[in-house]
């Protein structure tokens, strides 16, 4: 792979490939953008089918990174890694403290936390050989409740701007993916008066959200073709593409995975078919906004973190109307605010 030829490059500063031979490690560090500070985001474990592919994923998902932190006014740049295998058979402390090490020799520029397939446990024996982690037990903790949070709010202001109401009582959701953000998203759903289709590989996270908040379990395939209100990607990213555009009957897409257009112009079509769509970094930011207050110099406030969070109903609020108005697709919109704050500063 030529990797400065690569689309999703985008004039990244760093892309670090790392390696260790007797804990296993495979990995790529990320680090997209420091304008606004040092790149944070979180490291993903995944298995995936080959190098290439996890390649792209560092690099869409490390520019994400930066956008997001720059939307929700973190001084943060963007950044992002990957750990390539399966994370139930290569999993060990060895190989955690391998990766601590690689990021304690990027001084620095980059820090990390949790992602898919990464838990606080995970970070802290990173932690054992490096200080740039974050998201830490004891501190900020598990981001995943804040990200659920600000899904479950950009969810509202989505229906606020497209049906003048925030009332989700018998508003239908095929929440798709049922890892711990979509958990607690479904869990605020329910909660709320939502109807909940669900779908995962993981039989075992099927079966939690059926008991606990009476939803209806599909196919991984059905997920697309219900005749639901709102569409919520909760898995990995590019599952609004050409083959299931045609197929989405919801009249809007929101939902805490990382990169759901498959391609930008997806965002211009499901536009012109009259689906809103909350661009994922702005919606899921919640996780990283927790993270941002563990190292506020006055000390970790989960209050303060939640009312920051909240903030992502206002700003989804801006996005959406300025859509409206230029007729632009909502992911554009959210890339141009983003660009300026990098630009200008926060």
């Amino acid at each position: 792979m030529a990797v400065f030829n690569q689309v999703d490059f985008d004039n990244h500063e760093q892309v670090v490939f790392c390696s260790d031979k007797e804990s296993g490690l495979r990995a790529i560090i990320a680090v997209h953008n420091t304008n606004l500070g040092p790149a944070v985001g979180g490291c993903r474990m995944w298995d995936y089918a080959s190098d290439d592919d996890a390649v792209v994923d560092a690099l869409r998902l490390s520019k994400g990174m930066t956008y997001k932190n720059a939307v929700a006014r973190l001084p943060f740049g963007g950044g992002k890694s990957v750990i390539i295998g399966n994370a139930k058979e290569i999993k060990s402390e060895q190989l955690f403290r391998a990766f601590g090490r690689q990021l304690e020799r990027l001084n620095g520029s980059y820090y990390s936390a949790e992602d898919v397939n990464i838990t606080c446990g995970d970070v802290a024996i990173m932690n054992k050989e490096t200080n740039y982690v974050l998201g830490l037990e004891g501190k900020s903790g598990n981001p995943s409740p804040f990200t659920a949070y600000g899904t479950f709010l950009g969810i509202k202001a989505a229906l606020q701007h497209q049906r003048g109401h925030q009332d989700l009582t018998g508003i239908k959701v095929a929440v798709q993916g049922l890892g711990a953000v979509a958990y607690s998203l479904c869990k605020y759903l329910h909660e709320a008066g939502a109807t909940l289709f669900v779908t995962d590989i993981n039989q075992v996270a099927i079966d939690r959200v059926v008991n606990d908040f009476a939803a209806t379990a599909v196919s991984i395939d059905e997920i697309y073709d219900l005749d639901v209100d709102v569409y919520a990607p909760c898995a990995l990213g590019a599952t609004v593409n050409d083959a299931t555009i045609a197929r989405i009957k919801a009249t809007i897409i929101a939902g805490c995975a990382n990169n759901q257009l498959a391609e930008s112009r997806h965002g211009e079509i499901i536009r012109k078919k009259g689906i809103l769509y909350a661009p994922d970094y702005v919606i899921n930011a919640g996780g990283i906004i927790n993270v941002y207050y563990e190292t506020a110099p006055e000390g970790y406030s989960a209050e303060a973190s939640n009312k920051h969070v909240e903030g992502i109903f206002n700003t989804l609020t801006e996005i959406f109307a300025r859509s409206e108005k230029e007729q632009k697709s909502t992911h554009l919109i959210a890339d141009e605010l983003a660009q300026e704050i990098i630009k200008n500063g926060l």
